[in-house]
């Protein structure tokens, strides 16, 4: 597995700056990953994007890594990295990203919450509260 430069220059802007609300990596097949897509916070007028839209961005057959930072009480943020494996994802896709996301995870320096999802119940606002409080 290759990790991208821009993955980790992703997750520093999400770490400190707070520019993106949540990132989603993906595992190309010559085993390097990618940023997908990322989410910006409201900046400029913009309108921000809901946790609902970010959790409906996951691809219903696919296996995603996804870090998403999230404050349920002004100045309590956490930043939680998600391991998504649709129980519809093809076994070999969930075997590669079963064994490599301890290495993905050691090069992103500040996650403090886990999640392995195989479906949006798993990281609905109600279980990601649950588990941080």
């Amino acid at each position: 597995m290759v990790l991208h430069d821009d993955c980790k220059l992703t997750f520093l802007e999400l770490k400190e700056r707070r520019t993106f609300r949540s990132i989603v990596y993906k595992i190309e097949d010559n085993m390097q990953v990618i940023v997908e897509k990322h989410h910006y916070k409201k900046m400029h007028g913009e309108r921000e994007q809901s946790y609902e839209e970010f959790a409906n961005s996951l691809p219903a057959d696919e296996c995603r890594y996804a870090i998403l930072d999230i404050e349920f009480v002004p100045g309590e943020r956490k930043i939680c990295f998600i391991a998504w494996s649709p129980s519809t994802a093809k076994m070999r896709k969930k075997m590669i990203y079963s064994s490599t996301k301890d290495r993905f995870k050691r090069e992103l320096d500040g996650i403090q919450v886990e999640f392995h999802a195989t479906d949006l119940t798993d990281i609905s606002l109600d279980a990601i509260r649950r588990r941080i409080n």
